[in-house]
Formats: structure tokens, C-alpha cells, sequence
């Protein structure tokens, strides 16, 4: 039996859609850019490169509900996303393959500090002050890929304090999942409890103490925050 110092930490986990079992997150990648709307609105050219990818750590997940206003920003800013859970390993994975690596899919807010984000990218510095810090990866109950189907479609829209700003499909992605998957697989061999955040629409903007953020993707249960001070 391992001895540790102190007790470790519980592994960060997610509810699971009908289920009294836990999703256990292992690691949380997320791909930049996804939509070709999101990619104009932040200045950049919807091309379709190679997607690229970010990392936020596994004890940033948070199920929602209240959600304190972090610190060292003045411009926290909101990201509905489709979160895709991995349930079986693979490395260099064809996309024709992919689909038999998902577990299931979730609603995700990926919570940006806009302003240090800006700030890294002028000065060529890693993201991770901007998109890395506590209780930064919103994500709703995890729906098992058997009952919802790929998700290769379907709407996925956000509201904040009721007014609708995100509107897209799913169907829009420069990359969709299964490419996703794959091109991540090439670079690290993903395991079971892995998630990763595939992109935000168009419509990211500002949240404010008080503010209520609501992400709604087709098949899926609503996931809901209320940001306070």
C-alpha cells in the first residue's frame, strides 16, 4: 500500500445522466478556435489548419450552480462548448475510428479571464492565467454516447441572464469530433476520463457578478452557473 505525505486529493468527477456512478476526469483538453464565426470575432482566419490545443487542469471542473468571480480579471468572459468523454484509450487513432473512444457527451462553459489571455498572446506567453484557473471548466452531466448518439449536429445556444447570445450547430465545426480526436491521439494517447471542450460559436462576451449563464445542446440536460461576487 502507498504511504503518501498527506492524503491526496478525491479525483475530480462528473454526474453521469441517469446514473448514481461518477464520471472520474482524468485530464481536460480543449481546441481553440472550432468554430469559423468564433475564429473572425477573436481576429483570426478561419482556415482550416491543423486544430491546435489548450489544457486546463482536472480539479478545474466544476458542475455549475454558483460560481465565484475569479480573481486578477476585470473581463471574465463565457464559451458554451460541446464536451466530448473519453471512455476507451488510443493513440494515433483514425478519424474513422473515433467514435468507438467516446463514452459520452456533456454541456461545457469553458470560463476564459479575457484580459490575461490577451495579455499572454501579445507577449508570445503560454494561456494558462486565462484559461486555467479554479472552477474554469463548467461542465453539466455526462450522457452516454449510446443514448444520445455522435452529436455531429444539433443546436447549441447559450443565454445569459435569459438573452440569447450563442447560436450555432454543432454541425459547424472546422474540425468535427472524430478529426478531433484523432489529431489529439497523435500527439498523446488518450485514456478513459479524458475530456475534451471542441470549441465555442460565435456570441462570447462578458459575465458580471450576478449574471446567470445557460448553455442548451440538443439531447442533453441545460447546464446553468450564477456568477457571484
Amino acid at each position: 500500500m502507498t504511504a503518501f505525505a498527506f492524503p491526496p486529493l478525491d479525483r475530480p468527477s462528473l454526474a453521469i445522466d441517469g446514473s448514481a456512478q461518477r464520471f472520474p476526469v482524468r485530464r481536460i483538453f480543449c481546441v481553440g478556435r472550432n468554430y469559423a464565426a468564433h475564429a473572425r470575432e477573436m481576429g483570426q482566419d478561419p482556415n482550416r489548419e491543423p486544430p491546435f490545443f489548450f489544457t486546463k487542469p482536472a480539479d478545474a471542473v466544476t458542475a455549475g450552480g454558483d460560481i465565484a468571480y475569479p480573481p486578477l480579471t476585470n473581463e471574465l468572459h463565457f464559451e458554451g462548448e460541446l464536451v466530448v468523454a473519453i471512455g476507451l484509450a488510443g493513440r494515433n487513432i483514425p478519424p474513422e475510428n473515433a467514435t468507438s473512444h467516446i463514452w459520452g457527451f456533456a454541456p461545457g462553459i469553458d470560463l476564459t479571464r479575457r484580459d490575461l489571455q490577451r495579455q499572454a498572446k501579445a507577449k508570445g506567453h503560454p494561456w494558462d492565467w486565462g484559461k486555467a484557473f479554479d472552477n474554469s471548466a463548467v461542465c453539466g452531466p455526462v450522457h452516454r454516447a449510446q443514448m444520445v448518439g455522435t452529436m455531429q449536429s444539433g443546436v447549441i445556444q447559450v443565454f445569459v441572464n435569459g438573452d440569447l447570445r450563442q447560436d450555432s450547430d454543432l454541425g459547424q465545426m472546422i474540425w468535427p469530433i472524430p478529426e478531433v480526436i484523432s489529431f489529439l491521439s497523435q500527439s498523446v494517447t488518450i485514456q478513459p476520463g479524458d475530456l475534451v471542450y471542441t470549441g465555442t460559436p460565435a456570441g462570447v462576451g462578458h459575465l458580471a457578478p450576478g449574471d446567470t449563464c445557460d448553455v442548451r445542446i440538443a439531447g442533453l440536460q441545460p447546464l446553468g452557473i450564477t456568477i457571484t461576487p
